[in-house]
């Protein structure tokens, strides 16, 4: 009889660089090593993630965030305890979701709840290479929403779209190291990406309309008729009066 072949489903197995046999990133990186290794050790020894991430798949993901997700962040209080959207984050680290996995995060479910937005935009960031990177996460620049934040200083607001500005401009988010993205004018000269059009519109079309509305304003101030000088009529008539 054929020897069934089982699926080890011990966490510290994906954490052991030597016994690493599973696809790197996108971004070539080794997805076991892109949490830091305290933190990862941090994780999988959470009651957090022993009882909600131990067997989950990309559905399940969503239930996981919608139930317990309230923050993001790294570790929190003196004790450095992983939050759950890190234990997530790790989750899916080893479950390496397909870009159209992820725009579902991002798109559809992202516009009803904030934090599977917030969770895919930082493992996007994570993961992908500095051109995806830039194409997936700017267009949520414009996201106003609040997000609550949490780390061993304690609670704090924030925004989806500074969020989102943190993971394109920062080496540290949540308490993460992160790849350095090439630059943006790079890849543009490259002709990789196009140019970013702001949702503001042409930066230099608004401040020469800008500069415009000043002159004009400037110029009536000029054109408008003088108060006419006290003749000596006039003065000898109000000196009477």
């Amino acid at each position: 009889m054929a020897s069934k072949t089982h699926h080890a489903a011990d966490e510290r197995r994906f954490l052991d660089e030597r016994g690493y046999s599973g696809p790197l990133a996108p971004n070539g990186a080794n997805p076991a090593t892109l949490l830091e290794k305290a933190v990862r050790e941090r994780i999988i020894d959470s009651y957090f993630y022993k009882e909600q991430c131990y067997g989950i798949n990309e559905a399940d993901i969503v239930d996981r965030v919608v139930s317990h997700v309230t923050f993001i962040g790294g570790t929190y209080t003196i004790h450095q305890k992983p939050t759950p959207f890190i234990c997530v984050v790790f989750k899916l680290l080893q479950l390496a979701p397909s870009d159209a996995i992820l725009r579902e995060y991002l798109e559809y479910g992202g516009a009803k709840f904030k934090y599977l937005r917030a969770l895919a935009l930082f493992y996007v960031r994570l993961t992908r290479a500095s051109k995806d990177v830039y194409e997936m996460l700017e267009p949520y620049l414009s996201d106003r929403r609040k997000l609550r934040r949490r780390g061993r200083m304690g609670t704090s607001l924030t925004y989806v779209d500074v969020f989102v500005d943190e993971l394109l401009t920062k080496e540290r988010v949540c308490g993460t190291s992160l790849k350095r993205l090439t630059d943006r004018d790079v890849l543009e000269d490259l002709e990789q990406l196009e140019p970013r059009v702001s949702p503001l519109g042409d930066i230099e079309e608004l401040l020469e309309e800008e500069d415009n509305l000043d002159q004009n304003g400037d110029d009536r101030g000029r054109s408008e008729t003088p108060e006419e000088e006290p003749t000596a009529e006039s003065q000898q008539e109000s000196e009477q009066e």
